[in-house]
């Protein structure tokens, strides 16, 4: 994951809300960890998770807790996360506004 953006803030925010442990790596600082991700995913997007052996790429918080709920690796809970689980990056929001004339 990237150290600073909000996906990847997201991510962690949804591996926090339900108390998991995981291993935060960082893409961008470590150039051995990107090519360990564009290796076991196929692509250059992030943030990608690896849950019991399962790649999930270029997911969003909400991604990765629908998953997991999904698959019965966690229950639903009322807490509520403490980032926001769906929000690009800072450096993209907007990228993708449509404006009508």
């Amino acid at each position: 994951m990237k150290p600073s953006c909000g996906w990847s803030e997201g991510v962690r925010a949804v591996m926090r809300k339900y108390d998991l442990p995981f291993e935060d790596r960082d893409i961008i600082n470590d150039p051995e960890q990107r090519q360990e991700m564009i290796q076991k995913t196929g692509q250059m997007l992030q943030p990608s998770v690896e849950i019991d052996g399962n790649m999930l790429a270029d997911v969003s918080g909400d991604e990765v807790e629908a998953y997991m709920l999904a698959n019965n690796i966690v229950e639903d809970t009322d807490r509520e996360a403490d980032a926001p689980t769906d929000q690009p990056c800072e450096n993209e929001m907007g990228e993708s506004e449509i404006k009508f004339r």
